[in-house]
């Protein structure tokens, strides 16, 4: 299988001043207020220029061939938007039909050695499914357990959204025996996550959804309940809200 080429005149620091030319005052106020990051909230020590996604994922594709050390050099950045770039060209690789095997590997590698720095939810939606779970997808699935029950929110959310890929590939297993470790997770940015994951995954097998809404739905956070029902119908619907709201009395 061919390689991706990586050219070495793509660098940090060009991408850098490139996006830094893209910023404004008034994104940097509506990014701030989107991910709020007021004292106690989930963005809080996250620091943001001002540059849309939109274009962080237009210069990204520009920056595709990126070599890793360049990446990795970008996802340490202390600005929010650099280290978007950083997993938006690891994706872009990822996803990359000519990608070796030894390129996958050490796009995976550089995620999980550097998950420290992938530290909001954005940054691994928008990498662990491609970058994680393609990696993954022919390979023992250990580590996402092992992720599943870390104690680093941003971890726990990589083990369920990794198995995005999985779910597209019809394969939903890994899907429900990861949520089952995250049903009474006490964070809502998990609750989301999995909920929502499950519910795709029942798209595929809505016998294991409604297997697995009979045994958590009682237990399950109610966000994380209502992303999961999201697409039954209003009887079924019914039915598992009415088992959450029995345990809440």
């Amino acid at each position: 299988m061919a390689k991706i080429a990586s050219d070495p005149q793509l660098t940090a620091t060009q991408f850098v001043k490139k996006l830094k030319a893209l910023q404004s005052v008034a994104e940097k106020k509506k990014i701030e207020a989107y991910f709020k990051t007021g004292i106690g909230q989930y963005a809080e020590n996250t620091k943001f220029i001002g540059v849309s996604m939109g274009r962080i994922f237009s210069l990204a594709k520009e920056f595709t061939e990126m070599p890793l050390k360049e990446i990795s050099t970008l996802l340490k950045d202390p600005i929010h938007e650099v280290r978007v770039g950083a997993v938006s060209i690891m994706d872009f690789q990822a996803r990359n039909k000519k990608i070796s095997e030894e390129r996958k590997k050490e796009l995976f590698d550089l995620y999980i050695k550097q998950h420290k720095y992938i530290n909001n939810w954005d940054l691994v939606d928008r990498s662990a499914p491609y970058v994680v779970g393609g990696y993954l997808n022919d390979k023992p699935r250990h580590i996402l357990y092992k992720l599943a029950t870390s104690k680093n929110v941003w971890e726990r959310r990589t083990a369920i959204t990794a198995t995005y890929f999985f779910i597209r590939q019809n394969d939903v297993d890994d899907t429900f025996k990861i949520a089952e470790l995250l049903v009474k997770d006490k964070h809502d940015l998990i609750h989301k996550a999995a909920g929502g994951w499950i519910r795709e995954a029942g798209k595929k097998d809505e016998e294991q959804l409604l297997d697995f809404l009979n045994k958590y739905a009682a237990v399950m956070p109610r966000t994380m309940l209502r992303y999961a029902i999201e697409k039954l119908d209003v009887k079924q619907k019914k039915n598992y809200m009415d088992l959450k709201a029995k345990t809440v009395k």
